[in-house]
């Protein structure tokens, strides 16, 4: 992962923070009121306990009562901001899930050295989480905490010079220690994160392929491989926490010799008949008010050192190059794709060619199957088909029958005109009917209906629910063969979309069953199709095959 400088991060953060902004402000207000409270509340502890004492004139019961209103005070400010995080903390979270997801989606496709998908939703999951909360929460805590120690100081400076400049005089030796301890944690956290994101891919993967694993018998190999990333993790967790423990323990050793310096020099002023009883609390609870913002910022330091590792895991889908963006280019009439010696290799293996000088046109309303060994290129040929990648050499075009005869090389923004069903279950949870609206958000009951019918899915008319049958992942509660069917219903729900990629789509079906859908499908020659078969009965019904075994 690509390391970034601590002045790229903190320009990163304050964009990010455009989402959140709200709920920082309001932050930043109610912790700048607890500050004020706080130290009223030292002035009027103060005040009463000389008031008792008989050092000053007034009245017990009305300093007591000033000291409970500012109780109530401080109480209704923690009310205040446990609203604050909770209503508007959730808000700024899903915003910035939403951004990061889109980002992805919209970037461009990588078909090789993707990250996972496990370490993809640790990053939007529990890095998004820091993020929000550090710009959020942190950041303003920082600004009270910087607000208490100045006030603070001053109060305690009015009472005594030289206790208070004898306190704040420690302040640079423990900026400097504080830089050493965040450059070393920021790595330990950083290891502690990706290995966190290592056990979730796993854990991920583990759930995905439950079939696979106990057909093969690996239970105890995937729990004992499970059992080395968690040692693993164990281990860097520990190193992360000896080093958090033996600064906090120094830190905290420092702060208490402080704390009894001030308390001794208190009572041998009291003893001297300089300061008064309420002088010597007053003293003793400045002292750790100006204390408590350094305490502060070694618990915020840990803080500092997580969002700038989240942030910079984060800043990963920023770097992701984007697709090209605009306008859909939807052609009229029906589509058909033209390869012009077209050559693809890997960057990384140029010499190694996938597919060389192709020459092909899949013409429209015409139905080609492309066969070929494995390894061949058919994966690869379909990608470029959808803009998912650019050949290395040639064109890829997509044009129409109509009388303007309009080409376009094929991008992103051509894809609006193809529909694209993979091979395998590509079911999402939900009913029925989610999966067919994500094919048309405003398709009826009777599209619906009509479009099953079409792919020999009558079948769902059948179901208690119907439409309305609740399917969990992958079509969960489905046959392979019907979960397909419903596949290419949604896909041809698109109707504007006139070129129709199905790879392996039909594998599940049986031999009846697929010949009865190619035929209704391809009756109308309303759909150029493209399809990637490995069964002989397919081809049948195909007007031309492209073997990319003989290329």
């Amino acid at each position: 992962m690509e390391k970034h400088s601590t002045h790229k991060i903190l320009s990163w953060l304050w964009h990010t923070s455009s989402y959140n902004r709200l709920q920082a402000v309001l932050n930043t207000i109610i912790g700048l009121s607890e500050v004020a409270v706080s130290l009223g509340q030292v002035w009027a502890v103060k005040h009463a306990i000389d008031v008792a004492s008989h050092h000053v004139d007034g009245s017990v019961i009305s300093s007591v009562v000033l000291i409970g209103c500012l109780i109530l005070c401080n109480f209704g400010l923690t009310i205040s901001s446990v609203w604050v995080r909770n209503i508007l903390g959730v808000k700024a979270q899903n915003r910035m899930q939403q951004m990061m997801l889109d980002r992805i989606l919209r970037s461009e496709w990588r078909g090789r050295n993707q990250m996972h998908s496990g370490d993809v939703i640790n990053r939007l999951e529990s890095d998004v989480t820091t993020v929000v909360n550090f710009v959020a929460e942190t950041l303003p805590n920082a600004l009270s905490v910087l607000a208490l120690f100045t006030g603070a100081f001053f109060f305690l400076f009015s009472m005594d010079h030289t206790l208070a400049l004898a306190i704040v005089c420690v302040f640079p030796v423990f900026l400097v220690l504080s830089k050493v301890y965040m450059k070393k944690m920021r790595r330990l956290a950083r290891d502690v994160r990706e290995s966190d994101s290592q056990v979730q891919s796993m854990l991920q993967e583990s759930v995905q392929n439950r079939m696979l694993i106990k057909t093969l018998e690996g239970e105890d190999m995937m729990t004992s491989r499970l059992e080395e990333q968690h040692s693993e993790l164990r281990r860097k967790v520990v190193r992360r926490t000896r080093f958090s423990v033996l600064s906090n323990f120094i830190v905290n050793l420092g702060f208490a010799v402080g704390y009894l310096l001030t308390f001794g020099w208190s009572a041998v002023r009291l003893s001297m008949g300089t300061l008064t009883y309420g002088g010597m609390a007053a003293f003793l609870q400045l002292v750790n008010k100006i204390q408590q913002p350094a305490r502060n910022l070694s618990r915020l330091a840990p803080q500092f050192v997580a969002v700038f590792t989240a942030a910079e895991r984060l800043m990963h889908f920023d770097d992701l190059p984007l697709e090209e963006q605009g306008d859909p280019i939807m052609l009229q009439g029906v589509c058909g794709i033209r390869l012009e010696d077209v050559t693809y290799a890997y960057p990384d293996e140029p010499d190694q060619k996938i597919i060389a000088n192709l020459t092909f046109d899949f013409r429209p309303g015409t139905c080609t199957a492309i066969v070929g060994e494995t390894g061949a290129g058919k994966t690869t040929l379909l990608r470029m088909v959808m803009a998912l990648t650019k050949p290395t050499e040639g064109r890829v075009l997509i044009y129409n029958n109509e009388e303007s005869g309009l080409h376009y090389e094929v991008s992103p923004l051509t894809r609006c005109n193809i529909i694209y069903v993979p091979q395998g279950n590509t079911m999402l949870s939900g009913t029925i009917r989610d999966n067919l609206l994500f094919g048309d958000n405003e398709a009826t009951d009777e599209d619906m209906y009509a479009v099953l019918d079409k792919v020999c899915a009558g079948f769902v008319r059948e179901l208690p629910d119907g439409l309305d049958t609740v399917v969990s992942e992958h079509g969960g509660g489905l046959s392979e063969g019907q979960a397909q069917r419903i596949c290419i219903a949604r896909a041809l729900l698109r109707k504007a979309a006139t070129l129709l990629v199905l790879d392996e789509a039909t594998s599940a079906l049986d031999q009846h069953t697929e010949r009865q859908l190619l035929s209704n499908i391809l009756a109308d020659r309303r759909h150029t199709v493209i399809f990637i078969t490995h069964r002989p009965a397919v081809l049948e019904y195909c007007d031309a095959s492209l073997d990319l075994t003989q290329v």
